[in-house]
């Protein structure tokens, strides 16, 4: 028994991969749209109308020479561009960034434009140039608006970049054939030889950029949620549970770098009087300023919390100095901020503990909160610091309970406008 064999070329029938393109493409969109409805990521119901919008344009695209007019010429691909321009705002969308209407119309625009003239719907080489040029220029932008995001989050999901510039390239590669051949026979030779080709290459990627598209929406939902449990509602900052997963990590890589590393205990002093005077809820709106304060003059580096009730904490790559200068910085603000609070004579302000020295966050946090009760003790409104001597570059993290083998009490006391003044203690 033979088996026939099969020596003639494939042929792809353009009518046929039209109706697939354009089932495909309507059922992405209905399955991102269902997602949106789900999830409510903004940013899906962006692409779920685009893959619509888009999935319509094939439908107009095959039976445009029957219904133009009354349409106007061109209408299908004004559709393309349009659903290209959403895909690029869904982008932004998603990053939190505004929508550009005008741009995200203006392929469109451009497109209906240039078709008035009878000169250009003759000219087949200017079409597809145009067309190429409006797809391309999209799909770039695309990828930027998501290389813009450069968080190492983002870079270890490298084909939501790479994808979007392979389809622009892609599109890119007629530009030079029509401007080579010489007629619009060479055109149509060109159309009939490779539209199957844009159309398979156009489906793939939509198929890529969806499922691309729900990987990135699901890790924002994640991320939400694991954000959400570490997070205080009351101000926005870090929990303990999310100060003490951000401390761990800024430990080791200022021990690995061989660099200091320091705590921050803040506290607002007279809360409770302040709570007995004005009530609760002006009480949670100094929390919220007092938040905010320490946000805004903290660098983004450093890793800041409530830890609970009115009491702060921060952690800080580098020394000593370095730590008493940002929490005075913190201080002085919250005294020009606590004056006034929701147009109420508030006056509170913040006792700052600081130390340094050691790679046990644990450590430093009892010492940092030693140094806090002495600004207690002399006064409120002031910093306090206490370095336990810097293991130094070749040292590894010490031990929950580790004690390094002396001591350098740092007293300050910027209300009263003194230096930081060192005070070596042997033990």
């Amino acid at each position: 028994m033979h088996l026939p064999s099969f020596t003639a070329p494939i042929d792809l029938d353009v009518t046929t991969l039209f109706v697939v393109a354009t089932c495909i493409t309507a059922l992405l969109g209905l399955f991102l749209l269902s997602t949106w409805a789900q999830e409510r990521v903004r940013a899906l119901a962006w692409w779920g109308t685009a893959y619509l919008i888009g999935g319509f344009s094939i439908a107009v695209w095959s039976v445009e020479p029957a219904i133009s007019p009354p349409l106007p010429v061109g209408t299908a691909n004004a559709l393309v561009f349009v659903a290209c321009g959403m895909i690029w705002n869904a982008a932004r969308v998603f990053h939190g960034r505004s929508v550009l209407w005008g741009s995200m119309l203006a392929g469109a625009i451009l497109w209906l434009f240039a078709c008035l003239f009878p000169e250009f719907a003759q000219w087949a080489a200017a079409r597809v140039m145009l067309s190429s040029i409006i797809v391309a220029a999209y799909t770039f932008l695309t990828s930027a608006e998501l290389w813009r995001e450069r968080r190492k989050t983002l870079l270890r999901r490298w084909p939501a970049i790479f994808v979007p510039m392979l389809h622009g390239a892609v599109f890119l590669f007629p530009i030079p054939l029509a401007s080579l051949l010489p007629s619009d026979g060479g055109i149509v030779s060109l159309a009939t030889g490779w539209i199957a080709v844009f159309i398979l290459e156009a489906t793939l990627y939509l198929v890529g950029t969806a499922f691309i598209v729900l990987v990135l929406a699901k890790e924002r939902s994640v991320r939400v949620l694991r954000d959400a449990a570490s997070t205080d509602d009351l101000t926005g900052l870090l929990n303990r549970r999310g100060f003490f997963a951000a401390a761990h990590q800024l430990v080791q890589r200022q021990a690995k770098r061989g660099e200091p590393v320091s705590v921050l205990m803040l506290d607002l002093d007279q809360f409770k009087s302040i709570n007995d005077r004005f009530g609760h809820p002006l009480g949670d709106e100094v929390l919220r300023a007092f938040a905010a304060t320490a946000a805004c003059n903290l660098r983004a580096s450093d890793v800041v919390a409530r830890f609970g009730g009115e009491e702060f904490v921060a952690m800080l790559p580098g020394n000593l100095a370095e730590a008493t200068a940002a929490a005075d910085r913190v201080r002085r603000e919250f005294k020009l901020v606590g004056e006034v609070i929701a147009g109420r004579q508030v006056g509170a302000t913040v006792s700052i503990g600081a130390a340094s020295g050691s790679f046990d966050a644990v450590e430093l946090i009892a010492a940092a909160d030693s140094a806090l009760y002495r600004a207690k003790s002399n006064g409120r409104d002031r910093v306090e610091g206490v370095d336990q001597g810097f293991p130094g570059p070749k040292a590894s993290p010490l031990p929950v309970g580790g004690k390094p083998s002396g001591e350098m009490i740092w007293h300050v006391n910027r209300h009263e406008g003194r230096e930081v003044v060192p005070v070596v203690l042997t033990r």
